[in-house]
């Protein structure tokens, strides 16, 4: 039996990743856990690598201020909010927070996407 959904995915009419092309995880492959041959499984994704430090080029250091969030900084310095998570892995950290919840902090900034 076709599957109607899959279907849908191969003729475009449903995107084939759950995620906008700004997202950490665009690109990053869904996987199917299944426990018992019986059950539908559950859908995953699955785990993205952040880059090592020192791989991404850097073109500016921003000093945390008051007021400043992860979003801010990635509409300021990329020309999106959604790109935050970009500026959080070329400074390794998790929680994107961390960018901005020490006043003077120094963050470093990449190289906008596509350049």
């Amino acid at each position: 039996m076709t599957d109607p959904v899959q279907l849908l995915i191969d003729a475009g009419a449903i995107p084939s990743t759950p995620f906008v092309p700004q997202s950490r995880y665009s690109g990053v492959p869904l996987a199917l856990l299944r426990l018992r041959p019986d059950e539908p499984g559950v859908v995953y994704v699955r785990r993205r690598f952040i880059p090592a430090p020192g791989t991404l080029a850097i073109v500016a250091r921003h000093v945390a201020a008051a007021f400043d969030r992860p979003d801010l900084l990635g509409a300021k310095h990329l020309g999106d909010p959604l790109l935050y998570w970009r500026i959080a892995d070329a400074n390794a950290v998790v929680d994107p927070n961390e960018l901005t919840d020490t006043l003077g902090r120094r963050v470093d900034i990449p190289l906008p996407p596509g350049m």
